[in-house]
Order: C-alpha cells, then sequence, then structure tokens
C-alpha cells in the first residue's frame, strides 16, 4: 500500500523554482534515499511533505492513515540545538507533543513511550543526562527516538550522519536499517551515495536530472551511473 503519493510537485520559494515535474510514491516498509545536487530541493521536498511548506504546485496524498502530524521527523542540526540545555528524557518526551491533543500536560501513555523507545535505542542510562553534554552520535540518536515518539509509521531524515565519525556513523545507518526492518517506512536525505545504494530500496535522484525507481535500476541509470562514479560508491 502507498503510504504517501507526490504528484507534479513543484517546489521552490516565490519566484525561484527548485525542482518541478517531481512524481513519486511511497510504500508501507519503503526506504527511500533522496539524493542530489546540492540546491536541488530536497530538504524543501520533506517541509512540504510535513506541510512545512507549501508546494508551489501539485500536490501530496497522505494514505494508510498517515498525516503529516503522524511523521517523525529529524531534521539537519544547527549549532544552537546542538546546546539545548534539557535533559535527554525531556528532549525525547518533546516528540510526543503531536499526540497532547487538548491537555496542557503528557501524560502517563506518551511518558512510556518515551521511555520505550529510549530503551530501544539504547539511551535509558542516559536519560537524566544533560543533551548538550552528549556526544554527536549519542544527540543523534535522542533525535531518532524523539521522532520515533510521533509516529510508528514514517520517520523523515534529513543528513542523520552528517557530521560523525565513520565507526558512528555505521551505527547509525544499522539503526536505522533496524527499524525500516521493523516495519518502520524511512525517507532519508543523503549525500552519502555509497551507503545510500547499500541500504535503500527506492531512489529518487532529483536535480538535473531525475530518477526515482528501485536502487538496482537505478545503478544502470545515466544520472545513476555518473552520481555513483562521482561519489565513489561500488
Amino acid at each position: 500500500m502507498d503510504q504517501l503519493t507526490c504528484k507534479n510537485l513543484k517546489l521552490g520559494y516565490e519566484n525561484i523554482t527548485l525542482t518541478e515535474d517531481l512524481s513519486f510514491s511511497v510504500e508501507r516498509g519503503d526506504y527511500l534515499c533522496i539524493v542530489g545536487e546540492n540546491g536541488a530541493g530536497k530538504s524543501t521536498l520533506m517541509r512540504t511533505i510535513l506541510r512545512l511548506q507549501k508546494p508551489l504546485a501539485g500536490s501530496i496524498e497522505y494514505n494508510d492513515d498517515l498525516t503529516a502530524s503522524k511523521i517523525g521527523y529529524l531534521p539537519q542540526q544547527t549549532v544552537v540545538q546542538k546546546d539545548f540545555p534539557a535533559s535527554v528524557f525531556e528532549v525525547v518526551l518533546s516528540g510526543c507533543q503531536n499526540s497532547l491533543g487538548h491537555h496542557l500536560f503528557y501524560n502517563k501513555a506518551a511518558r512510556k513511550r518515551a521511555m520505550d523507545n529510549m530503551e530501544k535505542l539504547g539511551l535509558k542510562e542516559l536519560a537524566k543526562w544533560c543533551y548538550r553534554d552528549l556526544s554527536g552520535g549519542q544527540q543523534q540518536r535522542v533525535l531518532l527516538a524523539r521522532a520515533l515518539c510521533a509516529t510508528e509509521k514514517m520517520l523523515l531524515l534529513d543528513e542523520p550522519v552528517a557530521g560523525l565519525d565513520p565507526i558512528v556513523t555505521n551505527e547509525m545507518y544499522e539503526l536505522i536499517k533496524r527499524l525500516n526492518d521493523e516495519g518502520i517506512t524511512v525517507i532519508m536525505i543523503s549525500h552519502d551515495i555509497a551507503s545510500s545504494v547499500k541500504y535503500a530500496k527506492h531512489i529518487l535522484h532529483i536535480g538535473s536530472s531525475f530518477f526515482f525507481g528501485t536502487v538496482e535500476d537505478y545503478k544502470k541509470s545515466e544520472a545513476g551511473s555518473a552520481y555513483i562514479e562521482g561519489g565513489d560508491a561500488g
């Protein structure tokens, strides 16, 4: 079943068009990597899916009881966010905000959900730690746990391994793969083409050329073969 269908999207800002005629669908349990040149509109596409930004044209359909508010999102971190003075538990719990409804405080179910996701990602022992005192890899796991609190269906990840060392990067990729194997749909922006073709099931390439399809078909495509060769992917 398709969870998300984008039809003839045109993305950009006012008079600036980043990409157009963008059509693709994402099935339940898929692992889609979005690749392409800088400035092609990859992050803009994610913000549009989350309804944080309107498309200049086209439409997005949500299926499988999925809405923009039921999608977990891990954006690129800013310097200010890395220095956030809150406990690990408080950061993870904030991912339950969309489930509060008209309530002002988090209930027992939300707190249990936060603790369960922290345990799933190996963060339970860090619950009382200050977020800004964590390593880069630990912070990313905290933000991933936060995103999981918002969804059991789909995760949107914008360069989740940026700035991490090779060992932590591999651990993060394996963690994301495990979540995908458990049934969560993953849509990830990545400049790491080697890991994209290793872990993804489908590739969306936007920029000077367009491709949407399986990893194997992407490797054979004109866009894929040139991009993979340039990225030293196997």
